[in-house]
């Protein structure tokens, strides 16, 4: 697996390059934005958003506007927003610096084995009133238009799209998508709802919240009860959808 790592810190990429490279990845090294864009195609990037020469999440936009290549972002912006700003550039996934080389690779080994497995292996299209979701080809359209998704917008649309309607609850979707049981994630999850209802324009409506469970993928009307049969505080805890200004993190 080819893994671009663009990195302006010479410190941290000899050390990050040594660590990919004794698990077995071919490691392409660019220090600046320049070089990111410059390079040959990758299986991964794992971007350092603050580069020299460009804002790192101007690469990033750049980057998946180019194919569906997973992108990291690996940064010391922790911050809330600057987390919402990363996804929402096309971030698959956002590592804060300092953090310990068995949980980037595990992080990198989560993304690629869910590239790899879904690459080639489904041939069905899922049509739900206009919107088009191509498992397979892993395309998706609207009324004949192409949307551009990241890779994580597109996993959970595509579980979405596999449940044939029904709902799929939230924390499902954090193991299957981001292969973690870790509680936060589901704040990162409705960032990546809100931004695809987003870029599904009218068909944003179809990604429906089932209050206190998951979201589903259905042409009816919005659900507000739980499949169980009872009724309950908002899916992300807190009595507002997806979506929503809470959700955005606006």
């Amino acid at each position: 697996m080819r893994i671009l790592l663009v990195e302006d810190d010479n410190r941290v990429a000899d050390a990050l390059t040594g660590a990919l490279r004794r698990h077995g990845y071919e490691v392409r090294r660019a220090a600046n934005a320049a070089d990111a864009l410059a390079a040959p195609p990758a299986d991964l990037v794992l971007l350092d958003l603050g580069l020299p020469d460009r804002d790192g999440i101007e690469v990033c936009r750049e980057l998946r506007a180019r194919g569906g290549v997973p992108v990291i972002a690996v940064t010391a912006r922790g911050d809330e927003p600057d987390r919402v700003r990363g996804l929402r550039s096309g971030a698959d996934d956002y590592v804060v610096k300092p953090f310990g080389t068995a949980e980037l690779l595990a992080r990198i080994e989560a993304v690629l084995r869910r590239s790899v497995s879904q690459r080639g292996h489904e041939d069905r299209l899922v049509a739900v009133e206009g919107l088009e979701v191509d498992l397979g080809r892993r395309t998706v359209t609207v009324d004949g238009r192409s949307v551009a998704l990241t890779f994580k917008e597109f996993e959970v649309l595509a579980l979405l799209a596999r449940a044939g309607g029904a709902a799929v609850p939230r924390d499902r979707i954090v193991v299957e998508v981001w292969q973690t049981t870790y509680d936060g994630m589901s704040r990162t999850l409705d960032v990546h709802v809100a931004t695809l209802r987003g870029k599904l324009g009218r068909a944003g409506g179809l990604v429906q919240t089932v209050r206190g469970f998951g979201y589903r993928l259905s042409a009816g009307p919005g659900a507000a009860r739980d499949p169980g049969g009872g009724t309950g505080p908002g899916a992300d805890g807190g009595g507002a959808e997806a979506g929503g200004p809470a959700a955005a993190g606006e």
